[in-house]
């Protein structure tokens, strides 16, 4: 039950989206959120947890946040697990067989919740795909500036240096490297000739790193205990 003393109050994780637009609630991407000295991680009692598309596109595009010139284009795939157990074409194997399905092609809860954490428009299609779990973002972005495949490259390898579930990678990531894993992994960091126009993808596992694995590194952070307890 709930403690209504205050200095005893209970840790609440919500893994829903009712909170993710509440300013009450403290919205945890570990990777991002731990770059923010001034929170006080103990202190926190309401958490809500991102969703797993946004998870995938904000571990590109919150790093880069001050450096969009544009409004970032995002094309994700996720596992049918994604579309929830409520009976549809998006979670039915059959229909999915040899098949691709779009939906939502504007106003995608995550797109919204994206734009409101990223202060930014953006613009996102999800699709709905036959394999059972995981997630393959792709994020087409414009730069402020001129950047080489190499520095933008080093710019992730140093945010992330101390993350030890975002890896970075040369190679386009594919979500067989991520399914049943907790880890998430940014690759294929490419650039057009201009070295402004960046194609950059994220692959993670949306019941694991997009749901209950950040889940508890948000617990574990929280409670002060080592990040990765009870994970690996």
């Amino acid at each position: 039950h709930a403690n209504k003393d205050e200095d005893t109050q209970p840790l609440i994780i919500d893994l829903s989206a009712d909170y993710r637009f509440d300013k009450n609630w403290l919205y945890m991407i570990p990777e991002i959120i731990q770059k923010q000295s001034s929170i006080d991680f103990q202190q926190t009692k309401k958490i809500s947890n991102p969703g797993c598309y946004a998870t995938a596109m904000q571990l590109v595009l919150m790093p880069l946040k001050n450096e969009l010139s544009q409004v970032p284009s995002c094309f994700g795939v996720s596992g049918y697990s994604g579309a929830g157990t409520t009976p549809s074409d998006k979670n039915n194997p059959q229909r999915l067989k040899d098949n691709f399905l779009p939906y939502a092609p504007v106003n995608h809860l995550h797109e919204k919740e994206v734009a409101f954490q990223l202060e930014n428009t953006i613009q996102f299609t999800p699709h709905v795909a036959s394999f059972f779990r995981g997630i393959s973002m792709t994020v087409h972005l414009h730069l402020s500036r001129a950047w080489t495949t190499e520095e933008l490259s080093e710019f992730f390898d140093q945010f992330y240096k101390n993350s030890p579930l975002v890896k970075v990678e040369k190679d386009i990531p594919e979500v067989h490297h991520v399914q049943n894993k907790y880890h998430a992994i940014i690759g294929g960091i490419s650039l057009k000739e201009d070295g402004r126009q960046a194609t950059i993808f994220c692959v993670l596992d949306n019941l694991l790193k997009g749901a209950a694995s950040q889940a508890l590194q948000n617990i574990n952070l929280t409670c002060g205990f080592e990040e990765l307890t009870g994970i690996q």
